[in-house]
Formats: C-alpha cells, structure tokens, sequence
C-alpha cells in the first residue's frame, strides 16, 4: 500500500506542505498571526511561553518549538521573537537545522515594531510559500507513515467500537514498517500490564513503569483526587467511572504490536513500530508533544466530542457512537457506531479508517482541516518566575 506525500532534506516525507511562522515567546504571537493571516500557504501558532522559564522547563519548549518546525509536514519555517526573550529564534532555528529545511529569523525589536516586522515577516513568508508551492506530491510507502493516536472525550463505547478500530489500523501500519505512537500516560494507569507483557525488553518495561509510577506520584502529591480531571465529567456522564475502566479502553488504540521503546514528550522516536509517548492526558498537549515528535497525520477517536486539531499535522475524527456522528457530523469524519449495531465489525470499520487515512496522508483534507481547528499547547514542568 502507498500513498502521495512530499519528501524532505532530512529523508522524511510529509502529509503537508505548510510554511509555518514560529513565535519563539507569547509577545511575538500577534505578529506571527498576522503575518499567517496576509501569505497563503501558511500557518501561525501562538502559545504563553518563551520567558521566565527555567531548567528542565525551559528545554521542553524550546524541544517542542524546534521538533513542530521540524516536522515533515513543514516545508519552511519563518521564526519570530521578540529579541529579549529568553528563547531566542537562533537556539530555535539551530535546534531544527538537521532538518535541511530554509529557515527565516525575524526579530521584532530589530525591525522597527510591529508593522515594519509584520511586512518583513510577510515578505519571508510570502517567498517560502512560493518555493513551497513549486514542491509536488510523490508516491511513498506507507512505512513513512508516523501515526499519532489519541482518544478525547471517551465514553462507554470507546472501548468497544472506535478505540479498537484505530488499533486494527495501528497493527497494519507497523506490519508495513510504519509507526504509530501511543501517549495518554494518565490514561494508561490500571492497563500498564497489558503493555508490559508487550514490552521488546525489560528496559522497555522498565520505563513504561516509570512513567505511569511518575504520573501516579504527581497525583498523589497532589493531595487531590484524581477523579473529574481523570476520569473527566464527560467521561462520567458518558459511562466511565474509574481511571482504570478508561484505561482500559483507551489501550485498544495500540493494537497487539510488540512495544518497541517509551519516549519523553517531545521527543522524536528512534525506533519504527509501535513507541509510547509520556504524555498527560489533556488533548492538546499531547497532540502538541506527538507533533513536535514528528507525527505526520493523527487518528482522534472520541466519545463526546471534541473539535480540536493541529495547525500542521491532519486530525481524522472517529466517534464511538452513531448518536455523536449525528449530533457533530461537522467534526467527525468516521463513525464507529456501526460496530455497536453490527453494521461492520472492528476488522471491516478497521479497513474503512485505514483506507480514510491513506486518502487523508494523500492530500484530503480532514473536518478539522476545513475549520481551520489550529490547537497548540506546550506541557509545563515547572513554575514560571
């Protein structure tokens, strides 16, 4: 099975072909958006940090700012600060030269404010997204596929219908030399066994213990209880009472591959197959982490509903129930519902979404695409000073 993508300097291939303008700290948002906002072809992210960071903090930002510019899908980057910040745009644009990719700097102190560096950073943007139109598709195997997997606003049949769907799709890919990324920690505890017995070696399994122990210790530290953040109130109302019944539902979106390592957030995967992501289980930080990882497209299973995507990376929607098909069908591309009334069975539905997907890498724009549903959120590790 192939599909049509765009490849890269660095011998990736990418599902997308944006140009894509980079605050390196929240002053430098508003320009980056208008910046997005004059030149076709690209898009803009915002976000609240790039100061008053610290230490193992500070590094995941900076990570995650580099590994969204690095992403396949990207095919240039224009990358905005401010010029006092503590992030500055050459650790960004340094951070991401592997990636072979033309890189733009634009420091807005330097330009004369914000309408000089708005129509400098116009005319950046404006000349990459040339160069990045004249980029055609070309047939690729579907072992350059990167498939990020989530599940957002499970409920009851999450587990039964759209979470083991994705996981049929998840073990094609990797039979074809794809990946597919598991994340979600929160969402794994009381299902960690299951894993475990998949782990490639003890020090997989190690580490997958170490971050599910990580996550148990934080919320015990918390003094609080976990429950109305994990499960959340829709969850609840959606028929899941415990952490572990999410759990382990959330767990059929890994298939029954070997699990080949674990990953810090952000972090590109060293090895093909199915690799685990420590991510929290709010959406759009874990979607920001498997982007800045290198995800080219996304795979949302989803109970009650959720309309976010990313700014660079395809987000195919999949609800678990027919009911949330009708109720959102601006925002679901799949339902899985037909697996409850036997209408398909996980296999056949499994068949439908992979066929979607490869449709989707080859240039289809998914619901959140057609939206303009651009989320981004970096996990905070520490506090801000």
């Amino acid at each position: 099975m192939r599909f049509w993508g765009y490849e890269r300097p660095d011998g990736s291939v990418g599902t997308r072909n944006h140009v894509l303008v980079l605050p390196t700290v929240a002053c430098a948002n508003h320009i980056a958006g208008s910046i997005a906002t004059l030149v076709a072809g690209t898009v803009a992210i915002a976000h609240q940090h790039g100061c008053t960071q610290m230490g193992d903090d500070l590094e995941q930002t900076i990570r995650t700012l580099a590994g969204t510019a690095s992403n396949s899908n990207v095919y240039g980057v224009v990358v905005v600060g401010l010029g006092c910040e503590a992030i500055s745009v050459q650790e960004v644009a340094s951070a991401m030269r592997d990636s072979g990719k033309p890189v733009r700097v634009l420091i807005i102190q330097e330009r004369g404010g914000s309408l000089s560096a708005t129509a400098d950073g116009a005319r950046m943007a404006m000349d990459l997204s040339q160069q990045a139109s004249m980029l055609r598709r070309v047939e690729c195997s579907v072992g350059r596929i990167i498939l990020g997997t989530e599940c957002g606003g499970s409920d009851a049949c999450s587990g039964l219908s759209a979470n083991p769907a994705l996981g049929w799709v998840s073990d094609r890919l990797v039979e074809m030399g794809g990946t597919v990324l598991l994340a979600e920690t929160t969402e794994l505890i009381g299902a960690e066994h299951i894993l475990c017995r998949r782990a490639a070696g003890k020090d997989v399994e190690q580490a997958l213990m170490a971050a599910i122990r990580k996550t148990e210790g934080r919320a015990l530290a918390s003094g609080l209880d976990l429950r109305g953040t994990q499960p959340t109130p829709g969850n609840m109302e959606g028929g899941i009472s415990t952490i572990e019944e999410k759990s382990l539902g959330c767990v059929h979106k890994a298939g029954s591959s070997v699990l080949q390592e674990v990953i810090p957030y952000a972090f590109a995967p060293s090895k093909r197959g199915l690799v685990m992501m420590d991510t929290p289980g709010q959406d759009i930080e874990q979607l920001s982490g498997m982007v800045a990882g290198g995800v080219n497209v996304v795979i949302f299973t989803t109970g009650r509903g959720t309309p976010a995507g990313s700014p660079i990376v395809p987000t195919i929607k999949i609800s678990s129930n027919t009911a949330l098909y009708k109720a959102m069908r601006d925002n679901i591309d799949l339902d899985a519902g037909t697996v409850l009334t036997g209408q398909d069975s996980v296999d056949s539905l499994g068949q439908k979404l992979l066929d979607e997907l490869l449709e989707v890498c080859s240039g289809k724009l998914t619901k959140a695409e057609l939206l303009r549903h651009s989320d981004f959120a970096i996990h905070r590790t520490g506090p801000t000073f």
